[in-house]
């Protein structure tokens, strides 16, 4: 069978194309001409120019292929750029969506478990109870209506299936992607913020979502997560990892109040938003937890310890000289 990913030099599509070139499939990679191609160096893989922003390359790229995985986004977890966002998230899934119903070839759609909403970390949510009041920064909010554009194209006759990732850590984050964190925390982070995520490791999120894509129903959303935990905890292992002093103090209420408008100044002098925002800050005490139940039940998925990720991942890192 033969396979057309987007956004193959990012996180997760780089990781499923290894997975499917070692399943003994073909893959099509659709690129843009700017692309990092060390993610693709030694891997045959048959290489379509283009943007799926650009219609035209889409449908050119979706011919002769079986099977459409969907990777490509934009991400900055702050409260600028949403008209970027739009382009590639929104509009970029609609030209995947659209040619790939014309084609007649099965979708996967790549999104996240922000586009859910919240969910508690004693009471994980699911692909249908996620809890209102995320913050709605463009990333949040382009998700959301990517899976719409897919639902929307599902009704036209698309066979398609959604999943949606919690926080990735693993190997081959060239970029690298939420690998900064792991880096950051590894390297010194005294402060950590107050909040809980799902962290998952991105080979059983690759894994799970070709099982989307073989055993998924049409229309239908899985959570790929892992590990609830709350970023204390999680951080405490990275800190273990580079051999520094666990994070002992919280980003309370104090610290966001006098941090927040300190880095939106930060913004409007010098006219660019930094990773480090009060976007940020504010995500970062909310509770992002899932469960994969759904997951688990129908796709047979399955995650690994978190150490083996942190482990793995912080090994991928160290013998590429990130640290």
């Amino acid at each position: 069978m033969k396979y057309l990913v987007t956004g193959a030099t990012g996180l997760v599509g780089n990781n499923i194309i290894r997975q499917l070139l070692g399943a003994g499939e073909d893959v099509r990679v659709l690129m843009r001409p700017s692309s990092d191609l060390r993610g693709l160096e030694g891997l045959q893989v048959e290489r379509a120019t283009g943007d799926v922003r650009d219609a035209t390359s889409v449908i050119t790229a979706c011919q002769g292929v079986q099977r459409v995985i969907h990777a490509a986004g934009f991400v900055h977890l702050g409260w600028s750029q949403l008209e970027l966002h739009r382009q590639i998230n929104v509009e970029g899934t609609r030209n995947v969506a659209i040619a790939a119903r014309e084609a007649g070839i099965r979708m996967v759609h790549i999104s996240g478990i922000n586009a859910l909403g919240l969910g508690r970390l004693n009471n994980p949510a699911d692909e249908e109870s996620g809890l209102p009041g995320i913050v709605e920064i463009p990333y949040v909010i382009t998700k959301r209506e990517s899976e719409r554009v897919v639902l929307d194209e599902v009704a036209r006759g698309l066979d398609a299936r959604i999943v949606n990732p919690g926080c990735m850590f693993g190997p081959w984050d060239w970029k690298p992607s939420s690998g900064r964190m792991l880096l950051a925390v590894a390297k010194f982070a005294p402060i950590y913020p107050t909040g809980a995520v799902t962290f998952c490791d991105v080979r059983d999120v690759a894994a799970g979502t070709l099982a989307a894509a073989d055993l998924g129903r049409t229309g239908r959303r899985y959570v790929l997560g892992g590990h609830n935990l709350t970023y204390k905890a999680a951080w405490r292992q990275m800190a273990r990892l580079g051999g520094k002093l666990s994070p002992i103090m919280p980003m309370g209420p104090i610290f966001r109040a006098i941090a927040g408008p300190v880095l939106n100044a930060w913004t409007w002098l010098t006219g660019h938003e930094s990773e480090m925002n009060s976007a940020v800050l504010k995500l970062g005490r909310q509770q992002h937890c899932f469960s994969s139940r759904r997951a688990e039940t129908e796709l047979g998925y399955k995650f690994r310890p978190f150490a083996e990720t942190l482990s793995d991942t912080w090994d991928w890192f160290r013998q590429r000289g990130y640290a």
